[in-house]
């Protein structure tokens, strides 16, 4: 969808500072924010797309005032409302009212396994590429109000395929909740004057992971 987080070449934003030995948590209440995002989203009720299309729905103005952990939080909360797991009254009160316990469980003797799961792993479909390493194409322009992982700055313009990865779960589908729908999943480069005009430098590039329902042939 089109959004505040979609950040890409824009202007603006002020200065990225960068944090000299940066914890991975400023503040215990981040501690407890991703333990229970990791607990929640451990009751199967959504996939990771569905828990990023979540934090992009936030309001623009509160997204863009919110700390990392706080989209966390905010995106937590929509997921467990929309799936019933919590009402927007005991969000509100911090009161819960009774009900069943969940049917999963995420015990800590359980945290480190499932973190090392990572990310999502190829998958064994057998599905044919649409294109190979050295293929000429182009981005497809398209304004979708759904989750999609082709950034803003890269539609319509036009890349080589440099890798292809194998095929992977399109993240566009999986998040609206319309199933994997397995494709090849390529590193497509850009050069850095075709996304950003001629006054970037002409040796710099761009590397973008697409799948084949982001590219046309150029």
């Amino acid at each position: 969808m089109n959004g505040v987080h979609d950040m890409g070449g824009m202007h603006g934003m002020g200065p990225i500072e960068r944090e000299e030995h940066e914890p991975v948590f400023h503040h215990e209440w981040e501690r407890r924010a991703f333990a229970l995002t990791m607990a929640a989203g451990f009751l199967g009720e959504w996939n990771i797309d569905m828990a990023r299309h979540a934090r992009e729905r936030i309001p623009p103005a509160r997204y863009l005032a919110s700390s990392y952990y706080e989209k966390w939080l905010l995106g937590l909360e929509t997921l467990l409302a929309e799936r019933g797991l919590v009402t927007r009254d005991e969000l509100v009160t911090g009161r819960p009212r009774g009900r069943s316990s969940p049917g999963r469980v995420l015990k800590a003797s359980d945290v480190g396994r499932v973190l090392l799961k990572g990310g999502p792993a190829r998958l064994p479909e057998r599905v044919p590429p649409r294109f190979k390493p050295g293929d000429r194409v182009v981005a497809k322009n398209v304004n979708p109000v759904g989750h999609t992982r082709l950034p803003r700055y890269a539609r319509g313009k036009r890349g080589v395929v440099d890798r292809d990865y194998g095929v992977f779960i399109f993240p566009d589908a999986h998040a609206m909740g319309l199933g994997k729908k397995p494709q090849h999943l390529y590193g497509v480069r850009f050069a850095a004057r075709e996304l950003w005009g001629p006054d970037a430098s002409p040796g710099d590039a761009v590397y973008v992971d697409l799948w084949d329902d982001h590219l046309d042939p150029a």
